[in-house]
């Protein structure tokens, strides 16, 4: 590392970065690079080095002083490229609220491709091992792990963790060495007990956070069939934890009695994503897909820091891309991965209250994408967003985008199964049909017979039992959800 750097780019700052996100930059290197939790080699020195550029900057003598001996500040290079498309650029002066949805769009840029590599993996696999998993799933399963362990490169680091109601370290994270000794651990492996989530988790975050630093792509893989009980809060303690760690949880559920709405706020806290096994022969594709797209990741955490103004305020954020997820609305963020190839993209609904009687713009949202990357040297400038609309007494009407357009109907079918569940929960089943006929209606319009067979299946079921299946409620959320990515049809 050069003896001389700018403490605004070793803390991945921008120069007119006020004085909370130089503590907020700090305590956010601090964390991922203090000497008690990160011993890779460099790192302490850098960690110092953080310590100096938060002592200079944080006194504003001192931060004037530095400032006025720096060089001219260039163009920030940002290290993706952006693109913000509304679906509206004017709102009516009115006393309705109404809405405006923006799709975020970001891709690596070519320049800094082209100068780095895939950085190395610290992964482990949570893998649920109670009575339920007996027969072909555990057979899978550890059959997938074993075929990971050899994909693995010299400097990636792997480790597993087996769960029932205890947790059992069966692979300690190291880099991997004696294959062969490693492949009999997991196929000595014998299902047994109960499942208890939160401690399989912990051990899981432990062994990822013991080598977890800026230069690797922290992940816990988790794997299950069943439902936890009584430890969902600690689950949702831990992922913020991991989240502040830059250690991403991912989740894979077998069958259909494994909790969806708990899996999906694990993973989107920490910007990961849900996965439904539909068949124990799908746990070897999902597994590799989401090893492939882990070794192939450009930027391992995109977050949204943002204020909105009084009369705004953000109602539903989803990721399109890569990985289709819910976000967790809550400041920042937590957006998820960008991988070296293809388009990042997410979309937000924005509720804007009736405007003041004099205003002429409307701020949706002000802030800055911070961006984690191991591959690259030094932290990446955030990138600033700003989000305005004017505000008219009559909407010249253009129409938006069509790539918005497009995104927002394929979104629009996933949303109605949400729609149709909670309608179901409280007791509103006509409602909850209706949801549901419009979806089988657009489904068949497109083609997806078999996703439209599934939903008029659960209309006759909520018909005559006033519930849904749990099969067909996983079948219909992951269903809509795999129809949101390019190209993707019900498999």
């Amino acid at each position: 590392m050069p003896k001389k750097v700018d403490f605004y780019t070793l803390l991945g700052l921008l120069r007119s970065a006020t004085k909370e996100e130089i503590r907020r930059a700090y305590l956010k290197s601090v964390k991922r690079l203090h000497p008690d939790s990160n011993v890779a080699p460099g790192e302490t020195e850098l960690f110092l080095d953080v310590q100096q550029a938060y002592q200079v900057l944080s006194d504003p003598s001192r931060k004037s002083a530095y400032d006025a001996a720096l060089s001219p500040e260039e163009q920030p290079k940002f290290v993706l490229n952006q693109n913000i498309l509304l679906s509206r650029n004017q709102i009516t002066r009115t006393a309705e609220s109404q809405l405006v949805y923006a799709l975020l769009e970001f891709s690596p840029s070519e320049e800094e491709k082209a100068k780095t590599k895939s950085a190395p993996l610290n992964i482990c696999l949570a893998l649920d091992c109670s009575t339920s998993m007996k027969g072909e799933k555990m057979d899978t399963v550890k059959q997938t792990a074993i075929q990971l362990i050899r994909k693995l490169k010299p400097q990636d680091i792997f480790s597993i963790v087996a769960f029932n109601d205890k947790a059992e370290v069966l692979i300690p994270a190291t880099r991997q060495s004696g294959s062969q000794k490693l492949e009999t651990r997991i196929r000595l492996l014998q299902p047994s007990g109960g499942t208890e989530i939160f401690q399989g988790l912990q051990a899981a975050y432990e062994e990822t956070r013991r080598y977890a630093n800026p230069k690797t792509i922290n992940h816990i893989i988790l794997l299950t069939d069943g439902r936890t009980y009584g430890d969902e809060p600690q689950c949702y303690e831990l992922a913020s934890e991991a989240a502040e760690r830059g250690i991403g949880i991912s989740g894979l559920g077998i069958g259909s009695e494994w909790n969806d709405i708990f899996l999906d706020q694990v993973a989107s806290t920490t910007g990961g994503v849900s996965m439904l096994v539909s068949q124990p022969k799908d746990i070897e594709r999902l597994l590799n897909e989401k090893f492939t797209n882990l070794s192939n990741t450009f930027a391992e955490s995109l977050s949204l820091i943002f204020e909105t103004s009084e009369n705004t305020n953000i109602n539903y954020a989803f990721r399109l891309q890569p990985e289709t997820n819910p976000i967790l609305i809550q400041n920042p963020l937590q957006l998820g991965a960008v991988l070296r190839d293809g388009t990042f993209s997410v979309m937000l609904e924005f509720v804007v209250q009736p405007p003041e009687e004099d205003a002429e713009t409307v701020t949706l949202l002000q802030g800055q994408i911070q961006i984690i990357a191991a591959n690259l040297e030094m932290p990446p400038i955030p990138i600033p967003i700003h989000m305005v609309i004017s505000v008219t007494e009559k909407v010249n009407p253009e129409p938006p985008p069509a790539s918005l357009v497009q995104a927002l109907s394929k979104l629009t079918l996933y949303r109605l199964q949400e729609k149709a569940r909670s309608e179901v929960s409280q007791g509103n089943y006509d409602k909850a049909t209706e949801h549901l006929q419009r979806m089988a209606t657009h489904l068949l319009a497109q083609g997806e017979k078999s996703l439209a067979k599934t939903i008029l299946m659960e209309m006759q079921n909520l018909e005559q039992e006033k519930k849904l299946s749990p099969d067909g409620v996983k079948a219909i959320k992951y269903g809509t959800r795999a129809l949101l990515l390019p190209g993707e049809r019900i498999r």
